[in-house]
C-alpha cells in the first residue's frame, strides 16, 4: 500500500515566460536556456545569483545536460536536474521543483524548458530519439510520431467510433484561441472545412492533426508562497499533481493512459472535483491525445470523448475551455518546451496575464503532461492542478 503523499501546501509558482517562438533558427538550445533564464531575473527582480535551484528539460541540449548550462551560464544552483522526458516535462519540473523548495534543498528554482530548429533538426532527433521506437519502425519504412499517432488514432478510432470531424473540433477551437494570444505562430483562422480538406499525411492523421516544430522557450519560477507575496508577484499555488510511467503497459496499443490511475488522488489532494476545473490545458501533440486526456482525467467516461467534443465548445469562452494558448496544435511546438506551454498559460490565466483570452472568473486551472512515444503508446504521464492565490 503508498504512503499518503505530502501536500503541495504552500508553494507558489510565479513568472511565466516565453521566448518568442521561430519556425527556424540558427540559436542553439543554450541561447534560448539563456533568454528564458535572463528574462526571469528580468520580471521577478531575483538576482541570478539568488535562483539556486535549476531544472532543464531539452531535447536538442544533448550531448550536454543541465549542468553543463550552469558553466554556460553562470550560475552555481545547490539543486540541480535535466528531465529529459518531453511533453510530461512541465508537471515532472514543478513536481520535483515544488519538493526541493519544501525540503530546504532550494529557495528559487528556475524551470526552463528551450529546444532549437533548423533545417536538419528533424533528421537528427529522429535518429536518436529512442532507440526501441527506432527498431520497431524503421523495418517498416516508417519514422517519426506521425505514423506512431496514425496507429494510435486509427486504433481509437475503430474502438470508440470517433471521426475526423470530432478531432477537428480540437483543432478549429484551438486555432480561435491562438489568434488572441501574441506567441501563437499560427495567425490565420481555421475552418472545419479546411480541416476536413487538408492533405494526408499519414493516414488518419492530416495536416492540421500535426504540430509544427519550431524554435523557443518556456520557463517559470518555484518558490514558497510567503516569498513570492513578499516581492509582490502574481503567483499561483500548487493544489495537488501526480506522475505515471509506463501505465496499462499491456493494452495491446494505447488508448489509456496513467492519469486515469492516479486522477482520484489528484482532486484529493485539490479538495476538488473534475466539475470545479475552470479550464484545461491538456497536452495536444495530435488531437486523439486530447480526447483521451478528456476521459482519463475524469470530465467523461473511457471512450466518450467523440460525443464529449460535439456537446462542447472548448474555446476560451466555451462551455469547456481547453488549451486557451491555442496549444502546440497552433502555437507551435518548440521541442520540450511544449511540455511547458501548459503550465506558463495556465499561470498567465490564474494572474490576470491571459489577456483577450482569460477564462472569465478562473479560480482553478488543470495542466495534464504527455511524452516519450516509443512505437504504440507514451510512457510518461501527469498532471496538476493549480490555484489562484486571491
Amino acid at each position: 500500500m503508498s504512503r499518503r503523499r505530502q501536500s503541495y501546501e504552500g508553494i507558489a509558482v510565479a513568472v511565466p515566460v516565453t521566448v518568442p517562438y521561430l519556425r527556424y533558427s540558427t540559436h542553439d538550445a543554450h541561447w534560448f536556456i539563456g533568454q528564458a533564464l535572463r528574462a526571469l531575473v528580468g520580471a521577478s527582480g531575483i538576482a541570478k545569483e539568488q535562483i539556486d535551484g535549476l531544472t532543464v528539460s531539452s531535447f536538442s541540449l544533448s550531448p550536454d545536460t543541465a549542468v553543463g548550462v550552469t558553466q554556460h551560464l553562470g550560475v552555481s544552483p545547490r539543486w540541480l536536474d535535466h528531465i529529459p522526458t518531453g511533453g510530461a516535462s512541465g508537471v515532472m519540473a514543478l513536481r520535483r521543483a515544488a519538493r526541493a523548495v519544501q525540503s530546504g534543498d532550494a529557495d528559487v528554482v528556475a524551470c526552463i524548458a528551450a529546444d532549437t530548429n533548423h533545417v536538419d533538426s528533424f533528421r537528427q532527433t529522429l535518429g536518436s530519439f529512442s532507440h526501441f521506437a527506432r527498431d520497431a519502425s524503421y523495418p517498416y519504412g516508417s519514422g517519426g510520431p506521425n505514423s506512431i499517432f496514425a496507429f494510435i488514432t486509427a486504433n481509437y478510432m475503430r474502438t470508440f467510433g470517433a471521426t475526423r470531424e470530432d478531432f477537428g473540433r480540437i483543432a478549429v477551437d484551438q486555432r480561435s484561441n491562438a489568434l488572441k494570444n501574441p506567441n501563437a505562430l499560427f495567425k490565420k483562422a481555421l475552418t472545419l472545412d479546411e480541416y476536413m480538406a487538408a492533405r494526408p499525411i499519414s493516414d488518419p492523421i492530416h495536416l492540421f492533426d500535426c504540430v509544427m516544430p519550431c524554435a523557443g522557450a518556456e520557463a517559470f519560477l518555484v518558490m514558497r508562497e510567503e516569498r513570492a507575496r513578499d516581492l509582490g508577484l502574481p503567483h499561483v499555488l500548487v493544489r495537488g499533481a501526480i506522475e505515471r510511467h509506463n501505465a496499462y503497459a499491456d493494452d495491446p496499443v494505447m488508448v489509456r493512459g496513467g492519469w486515469r490511475m492516479d486522477r482520484d488522488d489528484l482532486y484529493a489532494q485539490a479538495d476538488a472535483t473534475p466539475a470545479d476545473i475552470d479550464f484545461v490545458q491538456t497536452y495536444d501533440d495530435y488531437p486523439v491525445i486530447v480526447m483521451l486526456q478528456f476521459e482519463d482525467l475524469g470530465f467523461c467516461d473511457k471512450g466518450g470523448g467523440p460525443p464529449f467534443v460535439r456537446a462542447h465548445t472548448t474555446t476560451h469562452d466555451g462551455s469547456f475551455p481547453n488549451n486557451t494558448s491555442g496549444g502546440q496544435l497552433s502555437v507551435g511546438q518548440a521541442g520540450a518546451a511544449g511540455g511547458f506551454l501548459g503550465m506558463t498559460e495556465t499561470i498567465r490565466q490564474l494572474t490576470g496575464q491571459a489577456g483577450e483570452r482569460a477564462v472569465p472568473g478562473a479560480k482553478l486551472g488543470l495542466v495534464s503532461g504527455f511524452g516519450m512515444v516509443t512505437y504504440d503508446r507514451c510512457l510518461c504521464t501527469g498532471a496538476v492542478i493549480l490555484g489562484s492565490a486571491t
